[in-house]
């Protein structure tokens, strides 16, 4: 196809262990691409996909799709705005019931097989949003286990962030409960805390500060408030412009880094300065 084809871009969407050939051979061809996460299965993988498009002068995003969820794109609006003041704090929890028994994930049952799987696959997400709303992470601290036997990788974990700002934060996870109200389009909850008031995210979406209802969700299409179709809107509206996309391949290693890092945290026992 890309021999025979006169493409304007590619879409990535297999599982990670085929994303730095794939990357490469759009590269290869200057055709840019569009490639999901999790960026690749290893550190050096990354580095490679990100200097296989550097050097071929060719855009690669990666398709994170959690920082364009409306509520979260709506909280960055109310923190820049100034609506908590100061920030503080922060927390993310996240939930869904699907990770328990002898046949876990049945939409996506080769999770079982990730020797790293919640922190690599899912919290990946909450820590590039992390990073959206309160910028570069300095500090990783991680605890996690194994739940549930039938699977390799470890299914709950609690990690401590601190940007460089000095804001702290925890992302707290795992797939044995439901959210409230089941199957929820924010697969849980975050609370983001400031010198003057605390700004909710409830797992149906609707935005709270403090008691009172900043932005109600009302989006019913699509996958988690629509976000896949933001994504690739951004991704389309940046090839047009030529403007640097949000989660551009260089940008991104900055949320696998962080990932790395947190895997290193369980493995020393310490917090990771990254």
């Amino acid at each position: 196809m890309l021999d025979h084809e006169q493409l304007d871009f590619v879409d990535i969407a297999t599982r990670p262990e085929w994303h730095l050939p794939l990357v490469r051979l759009a590269a290869e061809r200057r055709v840019p691409a569009i490639c999901q996460k999790p960026m690749a299965p290893t550190w050096p993988d990354c580095l490679a996909m990100a200097f296989a498009s550097e050097t071929a002068a060719t855009p690669l995003m990666i398709h994170e799709n959690w920082r364009w969820q409306p509520w979260y794109r709506k909280a960055k609006e109310s923190i820049a705005r100034g609506d908590i003041g100061r920030p503080v704090g922060y927390w993310f929890r996240t939930r869904r019931r699907d990770g328990l028994g002898p046949a876990p994930y049945p939409t996506q049952p080769y999770f079982v097989n990730y020797p790293r799987y919640l922190i690599y696959e899912t919290l990946v997400h909450h820590i590039d949003t992390a990073r959206f709303l309160f910028g570069d992470i300095a500090t990783i601290y991680a605890h996690a286990r194994r739940w549930n036997p039938a699977i390799r990788g470890e299914d709950q974990a609690i990690l401590t962030l601190t940007h460089a700002d000095t804001t702290c934060g925890v992302i707290d996870g795992h797939r044995f409960l439901d959210t409230d109200p089941p199957n929820a389009p924010a697969m849980g909850d975050a609370c983001f805390e400031g010198e003057s008031a605390a700004l909710w995210v409830r797992a149906s979406g609707d935005l709270f500060l403090d008691d009172r209802l900043l932005w109600k969700n009302d989006v019913s299409a699509g996958y988690r408030g629509d976000s896949v179709r933001a994504t690739q809107r951004h991704f389309i509206e940046c090839l047009r412009s030529g403007l640097p996309f949000e989660s551009g391949a260089q940008e991104y290693l900055k949320t696998v880094r962080a990932v790395e890092a947190a895997y290193e945290s369980l493995a020393e026992g310490r917090a990771i300065r990254i």
